[in-house]
């Protein structure tokens, strides 16, 4: 659980670094006021269990790249999003935040394909999906995928994971794979 807690603690100071430059202070560029928000992403999944699972979220890229090579970049963004699941019968809604790391592959100016993965926070309405008991509210949201970027829009697949990280017991957790589109302003 110790490793857990410091690893996230460790992907959340290193992304919210995003915002600034890791070379030297001397060459470092100026940085253009921006917004809190760059773009905006609908997704829909379903878990092995027939859950419906809709997330409606706000994004925001790093500002930062990092390991940058002939072959792509690590970089990111942050994602908040509202969530809505549907199975047995329960409606459960929930609000996330989640720091996303993600290896761009330089394929063209326009055309970007990622792989990306992150660890966030959520907060859901229920416990209780159907025979699902996720024992707390609390839940973190992990996530594995991959995408393509093409101009200013985002495709992407991926596995998202939602379990309390066994803080209490029984700890069922959900697995979905979704599917996403995102609009970047």
């Amino acid at each position: 659980m110790k490793i857990l807690q410091t690893g996230i603690l460790a992907l959340a100071t290193l992304s919210l670094y995003g915002g600034g430059d890791l070379r030297s202070p001397s060459s470092a560029s100026v940085v253009e006021k921006q917004s809190w928000i760059d773009a905006v992403t609908i997704n829909y999944g379903q878990s092995k269990d027939d859950i419906d699972i809709y997330r409606l979220g706000l994004r925001k890229d790093f500002s930062s790249r990092w390991f940058e090579s002939s072959v792509g970049y690590l970089s990111g963004y942050w994602e908040g999003s509202l969530n809505y699941w549907n199975g047995y019968g329960v409606d459960n809604f929930g609000v996330a935040l989640s720091p996303v790391f993600a290896y761009y592959f330089n394929v063209s100016e326009k055309v970007h394909p990622y792989l990306e993965g992150g660890i966030g926070a959520s907060l859901f309405s229920k416990t209780e999906m159907g025979p699902r008991d996720l024992s707390t509210h609390y839940l973190f949201e992990d996530r594995f995928g991959g995408g393509l970027r093409i101009g200013r829009w985002d495709f992407a697949f991926r596995y998202m994971h939602y379990s309390n990280a066994s803080i209490k017991k029984p700890n069922d957790g959900i697995d979905i794979f979704i599917g996403s589109i995102s609009y970047k302003f």
